[in-house]
């Protein structure tokens, strides 16, 4: 029986010391209080606490939380009444001021956040709501940070996760909408027909510059080619003219070679009016000197004929 006693006192005894033995995990902290009172906090790792004194307050989670809010109703400048979710990412920094700053911190937050929203909202019309998602965002975190700082709570960043107007601004919000898709769609026709339009005009134009351009190009070979023609005709009849010439000087040079007294250049003479004749010309004016020696031959080739 004494044995069962000191078995059953041992097996108390062991559960007592592995109750006072604590681990604590990472990215947590534990708040523990003695006798009611805090008396401190225990980072991760080992930590034994004293039987029945010591005891884990609460079991803190020092990792960045997301809070997600049901939609809350707000009323903008102009009386338009929306709603509006939003979704708070917190990290607690002072597990100390977290347990004992505010009774539900979560709670809390969500009181803070549905007023702040409220306040902020209230300075903005609609069109200024719709469009002002990161100015509201910044200024409610901004307010939010400051107010829960003294619960130990950072507030990171605050979103605004839908803004739910009324069924007729939606509906109107809509045809606005589609209006002004409308009014881009018949713009972007206007300018693609414009551009359209002057690009024909371009091409055509281009067109008209470029035959422009080969009719001078034709008509400056053309003339280049009747130019050059003209130069070989002219550099023929110049050669023929020469050729002519020469064979003249020719002539004259072998009769004085030959000793021709002035009968025989007259004679020769002559002989040239005489196929000057053969051509077609009606009129021949023939000097008188060449007319008496045409006499005189005249008579010389009789005389010749009665011999």
């Amino acid at each position: 029986m004494f044995g069962l006693v000191i078995f059953v006192f041992l097996i108390f005894a062991v559960v007592i010391v592995a109750s006072c033995i604590k681990i604590v995990p990472q990215a947590q902290a534990y708040v523990v209080e003695r006798l009611g009172a805090y008396q401190g906090t225990w980072d991760v790792g080992l930590h034994f606490k004293l039987p029945v004194v010591d005891r884990v307050a609460k079991r803190v989670a020092l990792k960045e939380q997301v809070a997600d809010f049901p939609p809350q109703p707000v009323i903008t400048k102009d009386n338009v009444t929306m709603r509006i979710d939003t979704v708070v990412f917190f990290q607690i920094t002072d597990p100390k001021l977290f347990t004992y700053g505010v009774e539900n911190p979560i709670m809390a937050i969500e009181n803070l956040t549905a007023t702040t929203l409220r306040n902020i909202i209230g300075d903005l019309e609609l069109d200024q709501t719709l469009t002002s998602r990161e100015t509201i965002n910044a200024k409610m975190r901004a307010s939010l940070d400051i107010a829960t700082d003294p619960w130990g709570i950072k507030v990171n960043r605050v979103e605004l996760k839908n803004i739910i107007p009324p069924a007729a601004i939606q509906d109107a919000m809509e045809k606005q909408m589609k209006a002004e898709r409308e009014r881009r769609e018949a713009i972007l026709r206007a300018e693609g027909e414009k551009k359209s339009t002057i690009l024909v005009a371009e091409g055509k134009k281009e067109s008209a510059i470029l035959e422009a351009e080969a009719e001078k190009q034709s008509a400056i070979l053309r003339a280049e080619a009747q130019k050059e023609k003209m130069i070989r005709e002219a550099e023929g009849e110049a050669e023929a003219i020469l050729k002519v010439q020469r064979a003249t000087a020719d002539g004259l040079r072998f009769i004085r070679e030959a000793g021709a007294d002035d009968s025989v250049l007259k004679l020769k003479s002559l002989e040239t009016f005489e196929k000057v004749a053969d051509g077609q010309s009606t009129k021949i004016i023939i000097p008188s000197e060449i007319q008496n020696m045409a006499g005189v031959l005249a008579s010389a080739k009789e005389l010749l004929k009665e011999n």
